[in-house]
């Protein structure tokens, strides 16, 4: 007989994410997107404009995971009733009357809750993201790397292209030049999830799909409710980063420390010559000047 975790876990990644978790990705995407400045304007003046940003912020982790895979790109439209869904979502959030959509996530309860279910959904799609390379390279750790965290993240990078075409794109805030902590904490995972799928971490899947989960919803709901940006994992990343990078820049202070101080120490002993000689020299005088006397 399993032990009750075991039985938990199991039942945990079984779970469905149609319709309410998805509802949840969805609306949490669309008001993001609702929240960028001249987004609502754009709804009204532009609505196709509008719908094709809101079906990238929904779907964009599959399309570049498709891109990268070398399969359609718009293989997400396939699934009819997922587009529909979101496409609901989509209207009622910019053409809701007196704004009752917006008004209702207003509330932190609303956005705690829809936030924790959008958290789920991205460790169910790391782990398809991780398993479908695995189908097409097998054991290939990089790739499968490279899918889960494309799927898991990928909306917020390729909404990069689509902030270019339309000419508001900001170098400051592109993910690959600044990565936000869903892209790390998703890149995390994908990391974690491909050691386990090829047999490189002891622990069984489900298991690990609900710790992972627990921890994406704990710091998560955590960052909202304290108000903080700091990253939960922040001092690991800087005490790795100083000692797999940061040697260099200590050997160079070293380096410029010893030159700074072989420099004063040669200008010390220049400036001692000369004063050395002036005093040589009044010696002298001083000798002669009693000779004579």
């Amino acid at each position: 007989m399993d032990c009750p975790w075991n039985e938990l876990s199991l039942a945990f990644s079984r779970t469905s994410m149609f319709p309410f978790f998805d509802i949840a990705h969805y609306l949490v995407s669309v008001m993001a997107l609702k929240h960028q400045p001249g987004a609502v304007v754009v709804a009204w003046k532009n609505p196709l404009s509008s719908w094709f940003t809101a079906m990238l912020h929904c779907f964009g982790g599959g399309i570049l995971s498709c891109v990268l895979l070398g399969e359609p790109p718009l293989r997400f439209l396939a699934n009819s009733t997922n587009i529909l869904l979101a496409s609901s979502i989509w209207y009622i959030v910019f053409f809701c009357p007196r704004d009752l959509v917006s008004q209702g996530y207003s509330f932190l309860p609303v956005q705690l809750l829809a936030v924790g279910m959008k958290e789920v959904t991205r460790t169910w799609k790391i782990v398809g993201g991780v398993t479908h390379a695995n189908s097409y390279y097998k054991n290939g750790w990089i790739v499968m790397i490279a899918i889960g965290w494309a799927r898991g993240a990928g909306g917020s990078i390729i909404t990069n292209f689509e902030q270019l075409v339309k000419g508001c794109w900001k170098p400051e805030a592109d993910e690959w030049l600044k990565m936000s902590y869903p892209a790390k904490v998703t890149l995390l995972g994908s990391v974690i999830f491909t050691f386990q799928q090829t047999n490189h971490l002891a622990i069984s899947r489900h298991n690990l799909m609900f710790l992972y989960t627990m921890f994406l919803v704990a710091t998560k709901i955590t960052m909202m409710l304290t108000e903080t940006s700091v990253m939960p994992f922040a001092f690991f990343e800087d005490t790795l980063s100083w000692m797999l990078f940061g040697w260099q820049q200590l050997f160079s202070s070293c380096e410029k420390r010893s030159e700074t101080n072989s420099f004063l120490s040669g200008t010390g002993s220049s400036t001692s010559k000369p004063i050395a000689d002036a005093s040589d020299k009044v010696h002298k005088k001083h000798t002669k000047k009693t000779k004579f006397t």
